[in-house]
C-alpha cells in the first residue's frame, strides 16, 4: 500500500500540471490586451504599458511560463489583479464555501441515491423499481441551475421556508449556515443522486444473481447478514467509484448553482476572474480544483483496498 501511495503522489505533479498549463496558454493566447481590459476604456496608453510591464506581459511567453512554474513550486501564486489580495488566501477563503456546499450535496446524493438504488435492485421489476428508475432518468436529465430555480420558487418564494440566496458563515451560526446551503446542496445532490441510484441498482443486481448469494441463503444465513456482509460489500467497489466521480462533478456543477444562489464560492470567483482577465486568480483557482480532483481519485483508489481484499497494489 505504501509504495502505491508514493507512486500516486508522484503522479500528482504531472496530473496537476497539465490543466494548469493549458489554462496558462489559453489565457495568454486569448485575443485582446489584458492590461487594457483590466484598466478599462478610460486608461491612457502610458497606464496600459505600465501595467503590462508590471505584470510581465511584455516578456516572451516561455519566460512567463518559467516564472509561473517557479511561483507554483514556492506556493507563491502572486496577488489578484482585480482584488489586490494574495491569490492563495483568496482562493482558500472562497473555497471553504464550495467545500461546504460540495460535502453537503454529496451527503444528500449518497443517502438518497444509494438507498434508492439498493431498494430498486432488491425489488427488481416491481413498482418501487420502476418508480425509482423513472425518477432517476428525470433527475439525470434536469440541469442543476434549472432545478435550483424550481426549488427557489417552491421553498423560498412560495413557502418561505429558506432564504432566496446569500450565505451565512459557520462562525455566525451552524443552523443559519446550513439553512442558506440547503437549497443549493439539494439542487446539486438530487441530480447526482439519480446517477448514483442507477449505478447502485446495476451493481447490486450483478451481485444478487451470483451463485454464492444463493448458497448463503440456502445455508440459512439471515437475509440482513447476506445483504450487509455479501451483497453490499461486493457491490461497494463500483458504488465507491461512482461516489468519487460524483464528488468531482459536484465541484464543477457548483459554479452555476453558486451564481443562482449568490454564494461566495470558487465558481462565482472564477467567473469574475475570467471576466476581469485576472490571470493569477484564474490560475490559482484551476490549481486548487485540479489538486482536489487528484486527491479525490487517490482516496477512492485507497478505499478499494479496504473494501475488496482481492485488490493488491504493488
Amino acid at each position: 500500500m505504501l509504495p502505491y501511495l508514493a507512486k500516486r503522489l508522484l503522479l500528482l505533479l504531472p496530473t496537476v500540471l497539465v490543466p494548469v498549463t493549458l489554462v496558462f496558454l489559453m489565457m495568454k493566447l486569448a485575443p485582446g490586451d489584458p492590461a487594457a481590459v483590466i484598466l478599462g476604456d478610460s486608461a491612457t496608453p502610458a497606464q496600459v504599458n505600465a501595467l503590462r510591464e508590471r505584470l510581465g506581459l511584455d516578456d516572451p511567453l516561455l519566460l512567463q511560463f518559467v516564472e509561473f512554474l517557479k511561483a507554483l513550486v514556492t506556493f507563491d501564486l502572486g496577488e489578484s489583479i482585480s482584488l489586490g489580495d494574495p491569490v492563495l488566501s483568496t482562493v482558500l477563503s472562497y473555497g471553504v464555501v464550495t467545500l461546504q456546499l460540495t460535502v453537503f450535496a454529496l451527503v444528500i446524493a449518497v443517502l438518497l441515491g444509494a438507498t434508492a438504488g439498493v431498494m430498486a435492485a432488491l425489488f427488481h421489476n416491481r413498482a418501487i423499481d420502476k418508480v425509482t428508475m423513472i425518477g432517476a432518468v428525470m433527475g439525470v436529465a434536469i440541469p442543476e441551475f434549472w432545478l435550483a430555480l424550481l426549488l427557489i420558487l417552491a421553498f423560498a418564494v412560495t413557502l418561505r421556508w429558506f432564504p432566496v440566496g446569500g450565505y451565512v458563515p459557520m462562525t455566525e451560526g451552524v443552523f443559519a449556515s446550513l439553512e442558506t446551503l440547503f437549497l443549493p446542496a439539494l439542487a446539486l445532490g438530487l441530480v447526482q443522486a439519480a446517477f448514483i441510484a442507477r449505478m447502485t441498482r446495476s451493481a447490486v443486481l450483478d451481485v444478487v444473481g451470483e451463485q454464492y448469494i444463493a448458497t448463503a441463503r440456502a445455508k440459512g444465513i439471515a437475509w440482513r447478514d447476506v445483504l450487509q456482509r455479501h451483497i453490499l460489500r461486493a457491490a461497494s467497489v463500483p458504488i465507491v467509484t461512482v461516489i468519487g466521480l460524483t464528488a468531482a462533478v459536484l465541484m464543477g456543477g457548483a459554479i452555476a448553482v453558486e451564481m443562482v444562489f449568490s454564494l461566495p464560492g470558487l465558481g462565482r470567483l472564477l467567473i469574475q476572474a475570467v471576466t476581469r482577465r485576472d490571470y493569477p486568480l484564474i490560475q490559482g483557482i484551476v490549481l486548487i480544483v485540479a489538486v482536489a480532483y487528484v486527491l479525490i481519485n487517490l482516496v477512492v483508489d485507497l478505499v478499494y483496498a479496504l473494501l475488496d481484499p482481492r485488490v493488491r497494489y504493488e
